[in-house]
């Protein structure tokens, strides 16, 4: 026993030396931290301790170490990042993700992808953007077995169309990169494995990279399948990957801490030209993301529509935003300097800077991390004869005043603010000269002029036209007598919490939310008693010769105009919103309003279920979870099913579509029901709502990208 006790205190002990050796300063994920003896200290928190003097330098010596060494354990290849077709990624600072269900991106209506609106609205409100992420699938996927793949081909002219939509991002100059999910393994499997089907893909329609959602990392094969195809990407991974995945992933995402000294990104600081966009969606205030993107030379996840959801950026975050970009879009080659030296020493408590070294001349980017303005000498540099000073930010030149062996430089930053400054002998360049000019244009008015007060998005309900009345009970329909009913539902998305802005907002309420409750006088009103088949949807066709105008994916369970065979009682799906209301005018009636939907499901007693209030499996169809759809059950396949009032068919078969919601930049549908199909897998797919006192939005864009197998519908009219 003491011999295995001397041993495991031998190899302790190397593993303490041996991880002593690696540096004093261990990464805390992504982020180096600074000296702790730098952290503003309380009394509660035990005895003070002081910096020792020069502790910067060995600080800076110590992770400068620790980079040398790390690199040689993970033999790092720089290769990629020599690539000229991967090199825009080192200047890709402002990357928002974008849903495709954008309304200032796609007009359903002359349906059209609108990129340059998109653009300039984005151009407008905070300067620009140097790539885009375009998000077209979670999270509506799963809700059929379309995957990943296939939900980008069912964007709007297909293909071809999406080619097209690259070609206008390009056109502006913007790389654009798509998604990719590891964990859609329960929808339509592809016919190749998963890195060559991405890689041809993205080469069809001319993407420049691609994001690693959820993923710590994309793997190598990735890389190779499109490099091998003559279509290098630029791998993005949401999560940290390992140091060794840095010689592939280019790019990664910085889902940060912010303590109030700033700390070095762990993958910058290894390799300076690896690009990290900060993101950090739910915030509603980015000066954390964009001090921390400043200091360390990076960009930042310009995210507002998440997931239909929007966080929409401050006045003074965007122009915060404006400013920021500007300077590292301009100063672009110093700030993949491997020379960087972060936590440049500064005089003033809360002033944090990094130093960027290119030649004869050097950049500093600068943030006040603290709640109010600083002015006077800020820094130190050393006494070089002919160098020039100018203060980027303000664009304006400084006067360098001697002290010793240093001139001490004297400027302002704001609270909360940025700074910028350039070292430079002799004349500055015209780049630069342009430079000063916008920024002193730009910066005449203080970031605090700007309203920081973040307010949520509206939305409206669409209206569904009244029908004609009906006396007397129409065929295939069960009259709803209405009157008053507590109308209780919740929205049954995976983010977003509580927050103001999930889910919708009816007409009586005055922000969208998840939970909702109203008491309400409900019309009388006839709903059909099963969802619309088959049969009756071939002959609303034959009757109008109906054709949409865009109709990717209409009908595609069907073939030649007719369905399977013995499925003319099963419900039609494949049918896009603008379809249902189609058929509904057609046949005298309308989609029902969600509370008339529920009233039919749950009757008087509130019941859970339309058949009680215990999940009952021999009411709704088995369940399908595999990777094809086999289809949904007959109409009238389970009886036991039924509604207080007799109405057929409402869980578990099909959704079904009723309310449609609108922001600025968001349109959805609510849907009810629930359906047969359960991708399996994963915890991301479309969720489902089972029960009366729930729904699920789904995100709209356009007919061929909202149809879905999963869909179907039925219809009301009015009573007298």
């Amino acid at each position: 026993m003491p011999r295995i006790l001397a041993a495991t205190l031998i190899v302790l002990g190397f593993s303490v030396l041996a991880r002593a050796q690696d540096t004093a300063y261990h990464a805390e994920g992504q982020q180096i931290p600074p000296p702790h003896c730098m952290d503003l200290h309380h009394a509660w928190e035990g005895p003070a301790v002081t910096c020792p003097p020069n502790i910067h330098e060995h600080w800076l010596a110590d992770i400068e170490h620790w980079r040398a060494e790390r690199r040689i354990r993970i033999a790092f290849d720089p290769t990629r990042y020599q690539m000229p077709a991967l090199q825009w990624t080192q200047s890709s600072y402002i990357q928002p993700q974008m849903m495709v269900h954008d309304r200032y991106f796609y007009d359903p209506v002359a349906r059209r992808y609108t990129v340059d609106r998109y653009l300039d609205d984005l151009e407008k409100r905070y300067g620009g953007i140097d790539a885009v992420l375009v998000w077209a699938t979670y999270p509506n996927m799963g809700v059929d077995n379309r995957n990943q793949l296939e939900m980008v081909e069912s964007m709007p002219g297909g293909i071809e169309g999406v080619r097209q939509m690259v070609a206008d991002f390009h056109r502006r100059g913007v790389r654009v990169l798509f998604p990719m999910m590891m964990w859609d393994e329960g929808t339509d499997k592809p016919d190749q494995p998963w890195p060559q089907a991405l890689a041809a893909l993205m080469k069809q329609i001319g993407a420049d990279g691609v994001n690693g959602d959820t993923q710590d990392g994309v793997p190598l094969e990735f890389s190779l399948a499109a490099e091998k195809i003559d279509h290098p990407l630029a791998f993005e991974p949401e999560d940290s990957p390992s140091d060794e995945a840095l010689a592939w992933n280019v790019m990664t995402w910085g889902q940060y801490n912010f303590p109030f000294i700033p700390m070095v990104d762990r993958f910058k600081w290894l390799e300076s030209r690896h690009m990290v966009n900060i993101s950090d969606r739910w915030n509603n205030d980015k000066t954390d993301d964009l001090q921390y993107a400043f200091f360390n030379g990076v960009g930042w996840e310009s995210w507002e529509n998440i997931w239909g959801i929007w966080n929409g950026i401050t006045p003074r975050d965007a122009e915060a935003t404006r400013r920021v970009a500007a300077i590292e879009r301009a100063i672009a080659p110093f700030l993949i300097s491997p020379a960087w030296e972060p936590l440049y020493p500064m005089h003033n408590y809360g002033i944090y800077a990094s130093r960027w070294p290119l030649g004869q001349e050097t950049t500093w980017t600068i943030v006040n991390r603290t709640g109010y303005d600083t002015t006077g000498p800020q820094m130190d540099v050393p006494l070089i004869p002919n160098m020039r000073y100018f203060d980027l930010y303000h664009g304006a030149e400084l006067k360098p005043i001697p002290h010793g062996v240093k001139n001490t430089l004297s400027f302002s930053i704001e609270a909360h603010g940025y700074g910028a400054i350039l070292a430079t002998p002799g004349r500055p360049s015209a780049s630069v000269k342009a430079l000063l000019q916008t920024m002193a244009s730009m910066t005449t008015r203080p970031l605090a002029s700007f309203s920081h007060q973040w307010t949520v998005l509206p939305q409206q309900i669409v209206g569904i036209p009244s029908t004609t009345p009906a006396a007397e009970e129409p065929q295939g329909m069960i009259r709803i007598p209405g009157g008053e009913f507590d109308f209780r539902v919740q929205g049954t998305e995976i983010e977003g919490g509580d927050e103001p802005g999930v889910d919708v907002q009816y007409p009586w309420e005055d922000s969208p939310r998840r939970f909702h409750e109203h008491r309400m006088a409900v019309k009388p009103f006839f709903i059909d008693k099963y969802p619309v088949t088959n049969a009756q949807f071939k002959q609303f066709l034959d009757s109008t010769h109906y054709k949409p105008a865009d109709s990717g994916n209409f009908l595609r369970d069907w073939k030649n105009g007719a369905y399977p065979e013995g499925w003319a009682n099963r419900p039609v799906t494949w049918v896009s919103i603008e379809d249902a209301r189609a058929y509904a005018k057609w046949a005298g009636k309308r989609l029902p309003h969600e509370w008339e939907w529920q009233m039919a499901a749950e009757g008087e007693d509130d019941r859970e279920y339309p058949w009680g209030n215990q999940w009952q499996p021999v009411n709704v169809p088995l369940p399908d979870k595999g990777r094809t759809m086999r289809g949904p059950d007959p109409v009238d396949a389970h009886p036991e099913g039924a509604s207080p009032y007799g109405v057929m068919d409402m869980v578990g078969n099909v959704w079904q579509w009723t309310e449609e919601f609108t922001d600025e930049h968001t349109r959805a549908a609510i849907l009810r029901g629930g359906e047969y199909y359960q991708p399996q897998g994963s915890i991301w797919y479309f969720p489902p709502a089972f029960g009366n006192h729930e729904h699920s939005k789904l995100l709209l864009m356009a007919p061929s990208y909202d149809r879905s197998g999963g869909i179907g519908f039925r219809c009301v009219r009015d009573a007298q």
